[in-house]
């Protein structure tokens, strides 16, 4: 089963409180500086999920302020974006000169490597915290991940930091739902599904920025550059399997030039190959924690998604996730074997 790790202030003294949340923090989601109204009297509890690809975190805490600083991205830079959602409380955030202010249901994007100006308000009791109801408490879900795992374009993305996002209806309401839900209730899903969920995750976080971008009555956030690059990503999605997949045949199928095709991707500070190869590596992570899959070899997997030379796979598997693919796959199969399910099956 997913189990979730959790973080209680339960038994650190009061007056060390602060300083010990904040420095788990840093550990576990982002390093910032903070300053709050209630430190002397800090409460706050957390509860994280391995979603392997990303993480997704349930955070209950009294009222602060938050500051991300280029010292402290000089210092420690997970190069993550950030999905924000309010369950109660109110909460914002301040990035690359916009400002998103959340009530409930609000979601929002940030990202790590920028600075960034947020902050939480809490607003009334949350029943069955530590030690009972505690008053004026905030809660909310964050997830993180990679930016380069958003199977959406950077330029697109950095056009809706900081902007406020709908929650309670359409898009944003399914995934909502469903951290929610994973949140709630983990030991419903299994350590070989968490790729699975993460690739749905975000999917449903692509398909809503997308459809904020599509959806925008002035037009200020699309571009044909960003639009002709959505394309081509949604493109190569569809094509990875194609072991002659190459900037040509890109270029080609979309009626520009190579020259052209490269410079778009130079913009998100990526080549056209590098881009391939990461998606493909992700479409092989996956199927290698699939335990439907487990009778397929690894040699196989990487045919699957393009890979025409087995050590080429290996070398480019092992410098992206740091294990070789068969390692990765047996250790996943370990786990579901700990986890009381037959492992490979």
């Amino acid at each position: 089963m997913l189990l979730p790790s959790v973080l209680r202030l339960d038994g650190v003294p009061a007056q060390e409180r602060f300083d010990f949340w904040w420095e788990a923090v840093a550990q576990s989601v982002v390093s910032v500086d903070v300053s709050s109204d209630q430190a002397e009297d800090f409460w706050a509890e957390m509860r994280m999920l391995d979603l392997g690809v990303a993480q997704l975190s349930r955070v209950r805490c009294v009222s602060f302020d938050a500051r991300r600083s280029p010292s402290r991205i000089r210092h420690s830079d997970p190069g993550h974006y950030q999905l924000s959602l309010t369950l109660r409380g109110r909460s914002g955030i301040q990035q690359e000169g916009r400002e998103a202010c959340l009530a409930p249901t609000d979601i929002t994007l940030y990202d790590t490597s920028r600075t960034f100006h947020a902050w939480t308000v809490a607003e009334g009791p949350v029943p069955g915290t530590a030690g009972g109801s505690r008053p004026d408490v905030a809660d909310g879900l964050i997830l993180q991940f990679p930016r380069e795992v958003l199977p959406l374009p950077a330029s697109a993305a950095e056009r809706l930091l900081a902007v406020r996002l709908p929650g309670r209806e359409g898009i944003g309401a399914l995934l909502s739902g469903l951290l929610h839900q994973l949140i709630a209730q983990p030991g419903r899903s299994s350590p070989s599904d968490a790729l699975r969920l993460s690739t749905v995750i975000l999917d449903l976080v692509a398909a809503l920025l997308a459809h904020e971008l599509d959806t925008d009555a002035s037009g200020s956030m699309t571009d044909p550059r960003g639009v002709l690059l959505m394309r081509i990503q949604a493109f190569v999605e569809r094509e990875l399997g194609e072991a002659d997949l190459s900037p040509s045949a890109i270029a080609s199928a979309h009626h520009i030039s190579v020259r052209h095709l490269h410079k778009l991707f130079q913009a998100e500070g990526v080549t056209v190959g590098g881009w391939i190869r990461l998606r493909r590596l992700e479409r092989c992570r996956r199927d290698l924690a699939d335990p439907l899959l487990d009778g397929l070899p690894v040699s196989g997997i990487a045919s699957r998604w393009g890979f025409t030379s087995d050590s080429h796979f290996n070398r480019a598997f092992r410098a992206a996730y740091g294990a070789s693919p068969a390692a990765y796959r047996r250790r996943l199969q370990e786990l579901r074997g700990e986890a009381g399910g037959p492992a490979g099956t």
